[in-house]
């Protein structure tokens, strides 16, 4: 009977014991945010914005090409800005830890920043190469004047 009543304080006190530390976790964070971190925010917001514009451009702009600039460029942009901002967040307290993670999505934007424009070039190529032309002024007016 000892034995129970012992066990069952143990682990009250070490579920009472999770609470008040999660608790200090959370505010603390929220406190001890630093000039870095802030810009990492900023940073991913501006990523976010780059990434609506890139889809008004994707169904506002008339043909392929212009659709796959749109898509291009707020694909790299965006995607490198928000990876950076991420970076600079994960750098809570300059550790090796934090320095490793911080390479390691650097590593990913140079990726990104390499393969995101090659490949949006290849489809264009290949679409010039299928006979897929790009729009002219003519073609504009016409489609302009169906629409009214």
């Amino acid at each position: 009977m000892l034995k129970k009543k012992r066990k069952e304080q143990e682990r009250k006190m070490k579920d009472s014991s999770f609470i008040p530390v999660l608790a200090e976790t959370m505010t603390s964070s929220l406190n001890d945010l630093n000039i870095i971190q802030i810009f990492g925010f900023l940073l991913g917001v501006l990523g976010l914005i780059f990434f609506l514009g890139a889809a008004v451009g994707m169904l506002r702009f008339p043909d392929f090409y212009t659709r796959m600039h749109a898509a291009g460029k707020g694909d790299s942009m965006s995607t490198m800005l928000m990876l950076s901002g991420l970076g600079l967040v994960t750098m809570e307290d300059y550790s090796l830890g934090s320095w490793l993670v911080f390479v390691k999505i650097m590593g990913i934007v140079l990726f990104i920043y390499l393969t995101s424009p090659t490949s949006t070039h290849v489809l264009m190529k290949a679409a010039f190469e299928d006979n897929h032309m790009p729009l002219d002024e003519k073609d504009l007016k016409k489609a302009k004047g169906k629409k009214k």
